[in-house]
């Protein structure tokens, strides 16, 4: 897993070098007003992380119902993240702005796009886990797929506030 992360974290900080380049020497940037949803996506996605350590504390403590109800709060709130960004698209397609629109709109779309195929492994990574809760409780399965599947989506939860840090500070 940690392979994985450290290949993610490459990939987005070329990609930060690349925007951080096209918009310190280009007069062709328009930075774009973001959806203010983003926002609240943002809490959706903190949510999810406190609903995952709260399903894994349960398991932990043998309070296999709280388990699967925070496991399932959790696969709940990442959907409805990945939702929320889909209607940040489309608030900013309304506006007139898409991903040939400039420079700036370009580099929304990529950066959220790909943030959101890796935040849809975590969501597959958790309907596994859903799927294999009862076997976690009754700890007929080893915890690692719980373990990793929590780093994963931890390390997403960091990497969408860099990006909305990224995204929002002009420099």
């Amino acid at each position: 897993m940690w392979m994985a992360l450290v290949a993610i974290v490459m990939l987005f900080a070329s990609f930060t070098s690349a925007l951080i380049v096209r918009r310190g020497g280009s007069s062709d940037w328009a930075a774009i007003a973001l959806p203010p949803i983003l926002y609240l996506n943002t809490l959706i996605l903190l949510a999810s992380s406190v609903a995952f350590e709260l399903s894994r504390r349960a398991l932990g403590a043998g309070r296999d119902s709280q388990f699967k109800l925070w496991l399932y709060v959790t696969s709940i709130l990442g959907v409805a993240f990945m939702g929320g960004q889909l209607l940040a698209w489309r608030e900013l397609a309304a506006h007139g702005v898409y991903l040939s629109t400039n420079p700036s709109s370009s580099f929304f779309y990529l950066l959220t796009a790909a943030h959101g195929l890796h935040l849809l492994g975590g969501v597959f990574a958790l309907f596994y886990l859903v799927l294999r809760s009862p076997q976690l409780a009754a700890g007929l399965k080893k915890r690692v797929a719980l373990d990793v599947t929590a780093i994963y989506w931890h390390f997403m939860d960091v990497l969408w506030i860099y990006l909305l840090i990224l995204l929002t500070v002009r420099l």
